[in-house]
C-alpha cells in the first residue's frame, strides 16, 4: 500500500480472493426505499440511506432515470459476513443490491455499467461483484483477474468488537508519518502460488500492510494470530483493515482443528471455516 494521495485515498496493489461467506440481499417492491437487516451484528448495520446497499439502489435508479416511485424498494440484508470485520461485507451487500434491483426493476444494466456504479460506491465493491481472485490497483477498484489452480482452505477468527476502516487508514498514515512510503507492488510469487493452488507457497507470500495499524488500534489481535499459528495454521494475518483475522491451512481437516483451537483460545468471539475462490454477487431467485 502506498502513502496517502491528495484525494485522501491510497494507491493499492491488493490481491482480492473471494471466500465462501455470504450475505443475502433480498429486493422486493415497496412504497419507499427501506432497509432491514437480520443476523449476527445486525444491530451495527445502518438502516438509512448511508447503508451501501441503499446507496447502490439509489445509484442504479439515478443512472437509469427512474423516478422515486419506480425506484422504491425494500432491501432486506441477511448478514453472515462479519460486520465491521475487514471482510468487505458492506461492499458485498452493495453488489448484491445492485444485481437484485436490476433484476427487480428490469433495468438490464450491462456488466460494465454495473462495474462503473460499483467503483463509484467504494473501492471494494467492484470485486464483490466479480468474485474469484483479482489484483486491485488504483484505490482497489481497477481489477485484473488472477488464475487460481485449486481450492484454498481458511479459518476466520471473528473478534469481539469492530474496527473502523477509515480509522485504520489514519493509523497507517500516523505510523508512517515522515517516512517515504514506496509505491505498492504485487508479488509475482503470490500470483504463481495462486495459479498452482499451492497453499505452502501462498503462505510464504502473504502480507498485509494494514496489519501494524490494526494491531496498534486493537492489540489483542496479536494473541489471536499467535493462537492460530500455534494450532497449525500455515499463515496468519489480519483480514483487510481488521479486526477479523485470517488463517491459511493445508486442508479441510486442518481447518476444523484450527477453528476449534481458536474458538477455545478465548482470543476471539467465534471462528468460521471457508474455502476459496468463491463467486461474486449472484442472483439466486426470481427476476422481478
Amino acid at each position: 500500500m502506498g502513502g496517502a494521495r491528495p484525494d485522501g485515498f491510497h494507491d493499492l496493489a491488493n490481491v482480492f480472493l473471494a471466500v465462501g461467506l455470504y450475505d443475502e440481499v433480498t429486493a422486493t417492491p415497496a412504497d419507499e426505499l427501506r432497509v432491514t437487516c437480520a443476523g449476527p451484528g445486525a444491530d451495527r448495520v445502518p438502516l438509512d440511506r448511508t447503508n451501501l446497499a441503499a446507496r447502490a439502489a439509489l445509484a442504479l435508479a439515478e443512472r437509469r432515470g427512474l423516478d422515486a416511485d419506480a425506484a422504491a424498494v425494500h432491501l432486506h440484508i441477511g448478514k453472515d459476513i462479519p460486520v465491521a470485520g475487514g471482510m468487505a461485507g458492506g461492499s458485498a451487500d452493495a453488489a448484491g443490491a445492485l444485481l437484485a434491483c436490476d433484476a427487480l426493476w428490469g433495468t438490464r444494466a450491462s456488466r460494465d455499467e454495473l462495474l462503473e456504479i460499483c467503483a463509484e460506491l467504494g473501492s471494494d465493491v467492484p470485486f464483490s461483484l466479480v468474485g474469484g481472485a483479482a489484483l486491485g490497483t488504483g484505490r482497489g477498484e481497477r481489477l485484473r483477474p488472477l488464475d487460481v489452480g485449486g481450492t484454498f482452505h481458511w479459518v476466520f477468527a471473528v473478534a469481539d468488537g469492530g474496527l473502523s476502516t477509515p480509522a485504520v487508514y489514519r493509523e497507517f498514515d500516523r505510523l508512517h508519518e515522515g517516512t517515504d512510503v514506496p509505491e505498492p507492488v504485487a508479488s509475482e510469487d503470490l500470483f504463481a502460488a495462486l495459479a498452482k493452488g499451492d497453499a505452502d507457497a501462498l503462505a510464504a507470500t502473504l502480507a498485509n500492510d494494514l496489519q501494524p495499524a490494526a494491531l496498534s488500534l486493537f492489540p489483542p489481535l496479536a494473541d489471536t494470530l499467535a493462537a492460530g499459528r500455534a494450532a497449525g495454521a500455515l499463515a496468519a494475518l489480519v483480514s483487510g483493515s481488521g479486526p477479523t483475522t485470517a488463517f491459511l491451512v493445508r486442508d479441510a481437516e486442518s481447518a476444523q482443528v484450527v477453528a476449534g483451537a481458536l474458538a477455545a483460545s478465548g482470543t476471539c468471539r467465534t471462528a468460521r471455516v471457508a474455502d476459496s475462490p468463491a463467486p461474486g454477487a449472484t442472483v439466486l431467485r426470481g427476476t422481478g
